[in-house]
């Protein structure tokens, strides 16, 4: 398997008013290779959205290392680091973030066409998309039409869209009722499976971690 992911030594720190600091990252190491899902499981409060946030470049350490696919995130620009971001990894978070006014196929063709896909190749792969999670009848409704599940789901197709390499995933199913959880989560980590994809999962139910290759706790800034 090829190492997608590779933090090391990430710091992280911030402020709570003067002079006192909360330091989150304490020098936390970790790597997720192709075809493996890991699941992150800490309180709420530990940490895991900025370390996902980290991971997905969305963010910056104080100090460490992150590696996407081989390349170096630390000596590239705020262009560079968007260009790595838009071509190697997904995210999705605990609610969809659908654009309202387009339909789910029109929210997953959008992303492919701010990458250069052409506007039939991104259709196609989007219809394809829906289809492996069961909602290709539902491609034409507008979000608002959609139940949480599906909402949720076109948000994993959304994400997948471009063919990234590593998907990061907070909470995916945090807001949903327990049955459509279970439903929605078999969706992703079909997705996962059939893309080989490096996953970097956090959640907090235990359920759903122990379905996952390995599961990670954050604890202390560091990971266990």
């Amino acid at each position: 398997m090829n190492e997608v992911l590779h933090l090391s030594g990430l710091k992280k720190t911030y402020k709570k008013g003067l002079p006192g600091e909360i330091r989150v990252l304490d020098g936390l190491d970790i790597a997720v290779s192709s075809g493996e899902s890991v699941a992150l499981v800490a309180p709420s409060g530990a940490g895991k959205s900025t370390l996902l946030h980290i991971a997905g470049l969305l963010d910056k350490p104080d100090e460490g290392v992150v590696e996407i696919a081989g390349q170096t995130a630390s000596g590239l620009d705020d262009a560079g680091r968007t260009a790595l971001r838009r071509r190697d990894i997904g995210f999705v978070y605990q609610f969809h973030h659908l654009l309202p006014e387009f339909s789910a196929l029109e929210n997953i063709v959008l992303p492919q066409l701010a990458n250069g896909t052409s506007d039939r190749a991104a259709r196609s792969r989007a219809m394809e998309l829906l289809g492996t999670v069961g909602i290709a009848p539902r491609a034409d409704h507008r979000p608002a039409a959609l139940s949480g599940g599906e909402q949720q789901r076109v948000a994993f197709c959304r994400a997948l869209a471009n063919q990234p390499r590593l998907l990061l995933a907070d909470e995916p199913t945090g807001n949903l009722d327990p049955e459509t959880s279970e439903q929605v989560f078999g969706a992703l980590m079909k997705l996962v499976r059939e893309a080989g994809l490096a996953a970097l999962v956090a959640t907090h139910n235990p359920e759903l971690a122990a379905r996952m290759g390995r599961t990670v706790h954050l604890s202390g800034g560091r990971l266990i």
